[in-house]
């Protein structure tokens, strides 16, 4: 059991030994490949890039965002709208601290922590191996929590404002078209040909009727004549009624 524990014992250290020498390896590797002159050029070119984008004024950044757009420059023109957004929260330039330079899969790449009048900011620039073209520009202000939370909250009353406001746009849109129903009902009445009017009947005439019997003055004399041309004594006549003959009647007579 003790000549067990002793080999295990012993296994366990020739293996830390090798992952020791292994990571002494590597960082000797690194150490000859990224040599003080890399580092030196890239801080420099890092630190200046930062201090570059720091001196420009509103419409020297608008024409470097048409350049890099013009040119395709995608890592250029992202830096230039990014830097535009986040200059006014950061105020003037304090200081720039020594730049980190490490080792990238493409090239070189530097973290510069930078102070500014309002707040500090995290900043990354790299390039390729070649030294010649950037391949990577970010910008990361340092908020602190309540910031965080109140543009939080910004953006999501300005996502909610949105959709209600479009929400109510498209429910008046709905309102109008009872109005616009109505409207081709009106064209379409007014397009419409009234029908002809229906030919008047002529009403005919109305016969007058005089009932006469009171005029007791106007039946006698009528009686009386009546007889006479009818040698017939007036006792034998009764007139119960009298009425006016049409004219036309006595124009034919």
């Amino acid at each position: 059991m003790k000549q067990f524990m002793r080999r295990a014992f012993a296994v366990l250290c020739l293996t830390m030994a090798m992952f020791a020498l292994t990571a002494c390896a590597g960082s000797q590797a690194e150490e000859e490949t990224l040599s003080e002159q890399d580092k030196l050029y890239v801080s420099q070119m890092a630190e200046s890039t930062l201090r570059t984008f720091d001196m420009m004024t509103q419409e020297e950044l608008e024409a470097t965002l048409k350049a890099a757009e013009k040119g395709k420059d995608t890592v250029l023109s992202a830096a230039v709208t990014s830097w535009i957004g986040i200059k006014e929260d950061l105020g003037a330039l304090v200081f720039i601290n020594p730049a980190e330079v490490v080792l990238t899969e493409d090239g070189f790449g530097a973290n510069v922590k930078a102070v500014f009048e309002k707040r500090n900011m995290d900043t990354y620039i790299a390039i390729d191996e070649d030294k010649t073209q950037y391949t990577a520009i970010s910008f990361n202000p340092v908020y602190t929590i309540a910031e965080r939370l109140t543009k939080a909250g910004l953006n999501t009353l300005m996502g909610m404002g949105t959709v209600f406001a479009v929400l109510i746009f498209i429910s008046f849109l709905i309102g109008l078209f009872r109005y616009i129903h109505e409207w081709e009902e009106k064209q379409k009445a007014a397009n419409t040909p009234a029908p002809a009017p229906a030919a008047a009947i002529p009403a005919a005439p109305a016969v007058e009727e005089e009932e006469l019997a009171d005029d007791l003055e106007l039946v006698a004399v009528i009686t009386a004549a009546i007889a006479a041309s009818e040698n017939t004594p007036a006792d034998g006549l009764v007139v119960r009624s009298i009425k006016r003959a049409p004219v036309s009647k006595w124009k034919r007579a």
